[in-house]
């Protein structure tokens, strides 16, 4: 009987446990779909197993107009770099291509230098070659509110006007360092974005910028300007050797640069430099007084302005060296800019023909 009874109770549990275990799901999930009525009725968020994402907050890029900062590199004052630009130095350039805006004027003998000019600097690399400051150049570094680095300046005409903006001269072991390549010394000193950034930060210059508004009026990122005439490709002479080309790349929807028929690529990386905006002002350059060093005059003109392979005349100004430049249509309304890199050439408006194809 006791075997029975033993073997009984065995059938009998092994009935009875599925139906307990059914039991007790149901009770556990009851309870998870009251709490989860109860924390909706007192206003609060349904919890979840997976994992939260944050997306982080990016903000405009004043030189720019793209989204793509974070709050603090926003609030940064810019950069701008003096490059080397001599026929010679021009193939071993870099950095160029990182850039949100590059100048480029006349310098004595014919040629042009650049300034590169960067919102955030620390995650460029290497950059150069880096040559002297000039004039005109200390004007348009001003008008960013730019902490201005070179390497040496004129003492006759630019040397004076440095204590007018808060500058950097670049040596070796002063934010700059020598790489070998192929060229004379003078064509061989660059910097770094990183280590650079952390030196001002370390030796407690000013890098708050303290106001961000925008370089130029720039239209929604994803609505790239379309203009009324056809620029395919830009050509920009400043002297009879002096020729600055850039061909559009529908593709990629932006201008790539040349010199002469000579595309000029990234001695680092091995990129193009390519840009979405190209400016063309037309002003006045002349020698000063020593016969020698180009006085660029930055008060106000016209020019041009080419984007998304099509182009527009302009008015332009700038005024005070603090000033930043002001760009309007032909007939003085407001022009529309596309979001992105711009190349600047401010050329001689009685010796500069540029052609447009």
């Amino acid at each position: 009987t006791v075997i029975v009874s033993i073997f009984g109770g065995r059938i009998m549990l092994k009935k009875i446990l599925p139906f307990l275990l059914c039991l007790t799901l149901c009770l556990l999930v009851g309870c998870f779909e009251k709490k989860e009525r109860l924390s909706v009725d007192r206003g609060e968020e349904p919890q979840s197993s997976e994992p939260s994402q944050i997306t982080p907050v990016l903000y405009k890029n004043p030189l720019t107009g793209i989204s793509e900062l974070t709050e603090d590199k926003a609030d940064d004052r810019p950069v701008a770099i003096m490059i080397n630009n001599i026929s010679t130095a021009q193939p071993v350039q870099t950095g160029l291509n990182k850039a949100d805006i590059i100048y480029e004027t006349e310098v004595e003998g014919g040629i042009t230098r650049l300034m590169a000019v960067y919102q955030n600097v620390s995650e460029v690399g290497k950059i150069g070659t880096i040559r002297s400051a000039r004039y005109p150049y200390v004007d348009l570094a001003l008008g960013h509110n730019a902490i201005y680095l070179h390497h040496g300046q004129d003492n006759k005409y630019c040397g004076p006007h440095l204590k007018d903006i808060d500058d950097i001269n670049i040596s070796e072991g002063n934010y700059g360092f020598r790489i070998k390549n192929g060229l004379a010394s003078e064509h061989t000193l660059y910097t770094e974005g990183g280590k650079l950034w952390d030196g001002l930060i370390k030796d407690k210059v000013k890098t708050e910028r303290g106001s961000s508004a925008a370089w130029a009026s720039f239209a929604d990122e994803n609505t790239p300007v379309t203009l009324e005439n056809t620029a395919s490709s830009v050509s920009v002479p400043f002297s009879a050797s002096y020729k600055t080309v850039f061909k559009y790349d529908p593709s990629a929807g932006t201008y790539t640069r040349y010199f002469g028929n000579t595309l000029r690529k990234d001695y680092n990386t091995g990129e193009a430099t390519e840009v979405k905006n190209v400016f063309v002002l037309l002003t006045t350059i002349k020698n000063y007084s020593d016969g020698y060093h180009r006085q660029v005059l930055l008060e106000s003109g016209e020019g041009y302005y080419c984007t998304e392979g099509t182009y527009t005349s302009i008015k332009w100004s700038k005024g005070a060296a603090k000033n930043g430049f002001k760009f309007t249509k032909a007939d003085g309304t407001e022009l529309s800019v596309s979001a992105g890199s711009s190349w600047v050439c401010i050329a001689d408006k009685n010796t500069s023909k540029p052609v447009f194809e």
